[in-house]
């Protein structure tokens, strides 16, 4: 309520872009804004393999769409790809339905080696941490893209209570139930093409990663693309586009998250959420929010806030001065 009080808020409007000549000039189908910075804080979209593009629909649908449309699934061959908390939580709730909303075959394809959890422990979490997102920062790309993939459970990965309710559900289907064939788990496949099927169901090919010259099948009514999410786009900033650097496929910033540029430093683009590769899994969460939003505000009033307090672990290499200390 207060916020639409604020005529410096303004809801439903897309930018459409943004030019600079002197000042910032942000355009939408309605209003023209001038600004000496710019925040941008766009998100993420989800994300589809291109070989299901063409198919998307309400038979085919990433899992963001999964409560408007898993509707009026009883009796159907349901496929779930994708083995992060997302898929887990849509195969769970498929195979939990009672028995007129029931589907028929429930298919959980994951190109994982198994069905992962997530790792959540008390010094991994030191990965989420804003001293660890500075470290980070300070490494080359290399090495940040391989602890990148190394630590992805951290953020990516199965909560335990969910796969201890889905191996629960599923032991209860199959043994108590007697649902011998409701459930099928395909780990560590890629689905490698989508086609059409007779009748209007899907035919998924799965490659094995340890046997790749092995061909399988799936034969699906309805597929939920559990495959998470991408980055959008930010077309509007075509007009300085020429302006900016870039790090691989993101823009690049420095230690106040503002996008670097041959622009004058009392104008800056601010960039929340965009550097994962940057500053590691953390960059898209919204723990580190507040911190990234100090940074900026610290960047805007020309001023430096006290650093947070101190990880348990030095992350930072201190190299030596004398003999060591300690035995």
């Amino acid at each position: 309520m207060a916020s639409r009080k604020n005529e410096n808020v303004v809801f439903g409007q897309e930018v459409l872009s943004v030019e600079y000549d002197r000042r910032f000039r942000v355009r939408t189908p309605t209003l023209t804004v001038t600004a000496d910075n710019i925040a941008i804080g766009v998100g993420v979209q989800p994300q589809v393999p291109p070989q299901a593009q063409p198919y998307l629909g309400d038979r085919q649908f990433h899992v963001s769409e999964f409560l408007d449309k898993s509707r009026d699934l009883g009796g159907l061959r349901v496929g779930v790809v994708g083995g992060g908390q997302s898929g887990a939580e849509a195969f769970l709730d498929l195979v939990s339905r009672t028995d007129g909303d029931l589907p028929r075959r429930v298919v959980w394809i994951s190109r994982r080696p198994n069905y992962l959890p997530l790792d959540d422990s008390p010094f991994t979490n030191d990965y989420y941490l804003p001293s660890y997102s500075d470290y980070f920062a300070g490494l080359d790309t290399a090495t940040r893209q391989a602890l990148n993939a190394r630590h992805l459970l951290t953020s990516d990965g199965i909560s335990e209570a969910t796969l201890r309710l889905i191996y629960q559900r599923v032991y209860t289907r199959r043994f108590i139930n007697g649902y011998q064939d409701l459930v099928a788990l395909y780990p560590n496949r890629m689905v490698t093409s989508v086609t059409r099927a007779p009748g209007g169901a899907w035919n998924l090919a799965l490659a094995h990663n340890d046997h790749p010259g092995v061909c399988e099948n799936a034969e699906l009514d309805v597929v939920v693309w559990a495959t998470g999410f991408r980055p959008t786009p930010l077309g509007f900033l075509a007009p300085v586009e020429s302006r900016l650097e870039r790090e691989g496929n993101e823009y690049k910033i420095d230690d106040s998250f503002a996008i670097r540029w041959d622009g004058p430093p009392e104008h800056s683009i601010f960039l929340q959420n965009g550097a994962r590769g940057q500053r590691g899994l953390a960059d898209p969460n919204l723990s580190l929010n507040a911190w990234r939003s100090q940074r900026i505000l610290d960047r805007l009033r020309g001023i430096r806030t006290e650093d947070q307090l101190s990880s348990f672990i030095e992350w930072m290499t201190k190299p030596a001065t004398g003999e060591l200390q300690g035995g």
